[in-house]
């Protein structure tokens, strides 16, 4: 019992020091770039030696790319269970899908250095890490498409719906949409921009006015 309880609080100092070096991380590379980041800056702004980030990580790029998939795993898992909440509650698919956008919004409202990294690394291609930046894209992709394809089978959406693109559209707006409300109307609430989403979701997808 003891050396599993010293393995446990070993485990969780770990992953407590992960989670130093990751906030530090995108916070510098949101601010400066990938390149420009250097490892003694990242182990500076987490308070920690700089051989304490190559224990934890083999390099800066591995530590990207563990940032990417501790990051979309965090999103992944609020969208989920957005959507398992309101299956709970008896809503339906569209509800589902509004409490995901909100989820979304929530997620980004709260990391938002994350989320512009992120965005910005969708679009370049020269990246050791691209293979993993897709898969991770997809696994919150696809918890929309599941819901989507629910609702198909159902007869609550159209089965003429492109399920793939119509799930990568409402992910994108959900991010488009708040890194405009983060940069340039943070006078804007959570509220507001949910509001306007959720009645671009209730027109565009439902089909009820």
């Amino acid at each position: 019992m003891e050396s599993s309880s010293a393995a446990s609080g070993g485990s969780t100092r770990r992953e407590a020091t992960r989670q130093k070096l990751y906030e530090a991380a995108v916070t510098l590379i949101a601010e400066q770039g990938f390149s420009a980041t250097t490892v003694d800056e990242i182990a500076e702004r987490a308070g920690v030696a700089k051989g304490t980030v190559y224990y934890n990580f083999a390099s800066k790029s591995v530590l990207f790319e563990e940032l990417l998939r501790h990051g979309v795993g965090l999103l992944t898992a609020s969208l989920r269970e957005a959507a398992e909440r309101t299956a709970r509650e008896g809503g339906g698919k569209v509800d589902a899908l509004d409490a995901m956008v909100r989820a979304g919004l929530v997620f980004i409202d709260r990391y938002p250095s994350f989320t512009q990294l992120y965005v910005a690394e969708l679009w370049r291609t020269n990246r050791a890490w691209q293979s993993t930046l897709m898969v991770v894209r997809q696994q919150a992709v696809a918890v929309v498409e599941g819901v989507l394809r629910e609702g198909v089978e159902s007869g609550e959406f159209s089965d003429e719906i492109d399920v793939p693109l119509t799930a990568a559209a409402l992910v994108g707006m959900v991010l488009v949409a708040a890194l405009d409300w983060k940069s340039f109307q943070p006078e804007r609430s959570l509220d507001d921009v949910h509001a306007a989403l959720s009645r671009l979701l209730q027109g565009r997808v439902s089909g009820h006015r």
